[in-house]
């Protein structure tokens, strides 16, 4: 390439200088050599062209720009509506929440007030119970007067009562169940059915008497036992917690219901108002029980002392009723008025562990 090629690539085209090249005249044509001329044609006609191919990329470019910006619109679209979606699903969710935590505090608040209500009822009865009790007791040392005037020697006060309790022996005896003899092989078989079905299909929502707690193997086996190896009267080890213990003596009690009715009545032996309330709480929580079932005269009796409930056990048999005697652990010592009766449920301590754990079921 000569000094004249290079000078014209080196300069930038213009349309003004293509128009003059193309019009120049003939008297300057014929000026510059043939072989420069044709040169510099073929050089303005691949600037040309270069020109067309450029306009066409910058045309495909600018396509492309508007389909990538469409592209990115609609992304943008896309995107907006996920975070809506997002933030509606969001707050739908808060105030699903915000339900639940109200309907909660409501729950809590009603437990709170139950709570109150029954505490309440717990020492309305326990009044009751003290007054009623005093009532016997001043009734009962007016009749032990009488009587001490009447007697003249000691030993025959001994003797008398000695022979009472000889006779009264064989009535009780003959009022036992006997839940493992084979006479009774129907309301065996009754009883294990019952014990199996707390086990397997337990019924949180079933009728009142009914157990409705869950019933774990360790329970079956307890209550097994008393009824068939103990026939209703023995003492079982405690679980380690009043409220483990009160859900065995709920299947108990549930079961014996079932066999006897109405004509069941258990009587719960307590030292302290505040054990009493837990029993009464617990036995509410796992029968389904109201606060009319808790009466003197109708459902379970609680008592803080042996001798008055030796006294309505004894009353209840001779009206016809079963009394079911249940013992609480805290009892060190238990009164052999007490073990006179066919039905009774004593809970020993367990020497391990000296102290109660308070757990939920």
């Amino acid at each position: 390439m000569n000094s004249d090629e290079s000078q014209i690539q080196a300069q930038p085209l213009n349309p003004e200088t293509k128009l003059s090249v193309a019009g120049s005249d003939t008297s300057e044509r014929s000026d510059l050599p043939s072989e420069q001329g044709d040169r510099l044609y073929q050089r303005v006609a691949e600037l040309q062209r270069i020109e067309q191919q450029l306009q066409q990329e910058i045309a495909a470019l600018q396509a492309t720009k508007k389909t990538l910006l469409d592209q990115i619109s609609s992304s943008q679209t896309a995107l907006g509506r996920m975070v809506q979606e997002a933030l509606t699903e969001l707050e739908q969710r808060k105030q699903t929440l915000q339900i639940t935590v109200e309907q909660l505090e409501r729950r809590q608040e009603r437990i709170r007030n139950e709570m109150k209500t029954t505490f309440a009822g717990v020492s309305q009865d326990l009044a009751i119970r003290v007054q009623g009790f005093k009532d016997y007791l001043v009734g009962s040392l007016q009749d032990l007067a009488a009587a001490a005037e009447q007697l003249d020697l000691v030993p025959q006060q001994l003797a008398s009562e000695t022979v009472v309790i000889k006779e009264a022996v064989p009535s009780v005896a003959a009022a036992t169940p006997a839940f493992a003899s084979q006479g009774f092989q129907e309301q065996t078989n009754q009883i294990q059915k019952l014990l199996d079905q707390y086990r397997t299909r337990p019924d949180y929502y079933g009728p009142p008497w009914q157990l409705r707690r869950t019933f774990e193997p360790i329970h079956a086996e307890r209550a097994a036992y008393w009824f068939f190896t103990q026939g209703g009267k023995g003492a079982l080890r405690s679980m380690g917690s009043r409220l483990q213990n009160i859900l065995v003596a709920s299947s108990i009690i549930s079961v014996l219901r079932s066999l006897y009715d109405d004509d069941l009545r258990p009587l719960i032996l307590v030292n302290s108002p505040e054990r009493l309330g837990e029993w009464r709480r617990g036995l509410q929580d796992c029968l389904g029980l109201a606060r009319a079932d808790f009466s003197p005269d109708r459902g379970v009796v609680l008592f803080e002392a042996p001798e008055p409930l030796a006294v309505k056990a004894d009353r209840l048999l001779k009206d016809g009723y079963m009394p079911l005697v249940i013992v609480d652990e805290t009892e060190d010592q238990i009164s052999l008025s007490v073990l006179q009766f066919p039905l009774w449920l004593a809970f020993a301590r367990d020497p391990q562990s000296p102290s109660y754990s308070y757990e939920r079921y």
